[in-house]
């Protein structure tokens, strides 16, 4: 199959409100990683388009911003209500330039747009304050006004839900914003942008560039009309552009790497946790920043748990994801495949055992076995790193104390996992975890509610909730005097 023939695809950027190829001409091939099949191409844009894009966000700023709440809201409306009618679409390419399961696909699509209602409706609650004076005659107040030109850059593991987790929030503040797609998964990013025109954003507000992110990145980090930058992917990446922004003194919200643990605890529910484990550490073949990365299980139930866990991973189906019954899609590129052996072949030096899988997929390209190891200590790769790969390691461990110790050695802080039925432990084991998120007996956090984002190098900021809206605003205190005047 081939997007070609998609009502929502483009194969052009969308700048200042029109479709145009990169400015040499040059452009970027996308392939379906199942099949290896060429897709089509994207423009190779550099630092003269990204900053046409900035150029025509600035334009449309003051006219975006001066919308009330509600006008800006029927807008964000409009476009859930078109990414709802096209979803079918949209899954089916957001498969073939990604290669996660049509299932997975639609699940992203309905998530990432639920974005777009939630903050069209909070920014009619983006309320200051009135604050009581200390003084007679004058009178303090607030007012939140959006940032401004807003630099979005997302990762290929989420190539649409990433978008309107920034996007949304920002352009309910008043802000615009130049979107830069991965450039392995640029088609999602375009079809949104299409979908933006046919729900009358003005030309300017949303601009979608793709092409080289080092010279598109410099000019998003480096110009100071763009107030602020989003950007989700590797903790490396992420601290690059955080020093970039330090000239033009940025907002910057930053979702990077996760070392996520799970623990599981005598006293839960073990069918529960085996199939929250599964959802976690394979959704999305284990590309994913909040997957369980490390799990961490108690004595008293370890073997139990590794047996039943070992049946589910080798029954998990990989191969192309517009294909039926098909569970674990391929990963992203050779590096990633490659990274896998070097992490299996390392825990397996150091005394873990393979239970299930361990090798590259007789399906051969860029699949991967869904793999479990046992026996992993905190000495090996897999603890200590970020695999992003269907490898999923077990740890043991005695105590609630231990457990607390080995989760939090690390020092991403992304997402955690906590499976008991003890209220009392939920508290403590909480409290106690360094991560900006926990899930207890639940392991879906996304949500357009909630605020998302990490603790210590796994970034700044949060996206979703109110939290997200107000990282788009600026607070501006006005005193008035002379009221008893």
């Amino acid at each position: 199959m081939r997007p070609d023939g998609f009502k929502v695809f483009r194969n052009l950027c969308f700048i200042d409100g029109k479709w145009m190829p990169a400015l040499d001409g040059e452009t970027i091939e996308v392939t379906n990683p199942a099949t290896g099949e060429a897709l089509g191409t994207a423009p190779r844009c550099g630092t003269k388009e990204a900053s046409l894009a900035i150029a025509g966000a600035s334009r449309s700023l003051a006219a975006w911003r001066s919308m009330t709440a509600l006008e800006r809201g029927a807008c964000l409306h409009r476009l859930h209500a078109l990414i709802l009618e096209n979803l079918e679409e949209l899954a089916a390419l957001l498969t073939l330039e990604q290669g996660k399961p049509l299932a997975e696909s639609r699940d992203e699509i309905l998530q990432g747009a639920s974005y777009f209602p939630w903050y069209a409706e909070e920014a009619r609650r983006a309320c200051g304050q009135v604050i009581p004076t200390p003084a007679r005659g004058k009178r303090p107040m607030t007012i939140h006004q959006g940032l401004g030109v807003v630099g979005v850059i997302t990762p290929w593991n989420f190539p649409f839900a990433m978008i309107p987790r920034k996007a949304a929030p920002a352009l309910a503040a008043g802000c615009t914003v130049v979107v830069k797609p991965a450039s392995q998964t640029p088609y999602c990013a375009l079809a949104l942008a299409a979908l933006a025109q046919e729900a009358g954003f003005p030309a300017g507000v949303f601009n979608v560039v793709t092409g080289d992110s080092s010279r598109i990145g410099a000019e998003l980090t480096g110009d100071p009309r763009v107030r602020k930058l989003s950007f989700t992917g590797s903790t490396e990446v992420g601290k690059k552009l955080m020093a970039q922004c330090a000239g033009t003194v940025k907002r910057l919200s930053l979702e990077l790497g996760g070392n996520a643990p799970f623990i599981v605890f005598d006293d839960a529910d073990i069918e529960k946790a085996v199939e929250a484990a599964l959802a976690s550490k394979f959704r999305n073949a284990g590309q994913t920043c909040v997957s369980a990365n490390r799990i961490l299980v108690q004595n008293g139930v370890y073997d139990a748990f590794v047996r039943r866990l070992a049946s589910k991973v080798d029954g998990l189906k990989p191969g192309n994801g517009l294909e039926p019954g098909v569970i674990l899609g391929p990963l992203i590129d050779s590096k990633a495949v490659a990274s896998m052996e070097a992490l299996v072949a390392d825990a397996v030096a150091c005394g873990a055992r393979v239970a299930v899988g361990g090798k590259r997929h007789a399906l051969g390209g860029l699949f991967y076995e869904p793999t479990l190891l046992t026996g992993v200590t905190p000495s090996m790769r897999v603890f200590k790193e970020e695999i992003f790969g269907p490898v999923a390691p077990v740890v043991s461990f005695s105590s609630e104390k231990e457990a607390i110790a080995l989760a939090n050695d690390t020092n991403a802080g992304l997402a955690s996992y906590v499976f008991t039925r003890d209220v009392g432990r939920v508290w403590r084991v909480s409290e106690a975890l360094e991560y900006g998120m926990v899930g207890v007996n639940e392991v879906s956090l996304a949500m357009a509610e909630a605020p998302f984002g990490g603790f210590k190098e796994s970034g700044v900021g949060r996206e979703g909730g109110h939290e997200g809206l107000m990282d788009y605003m600026e607070t501006k205190y006005i005193l008035m005097g002379g009221i008893d005047a």
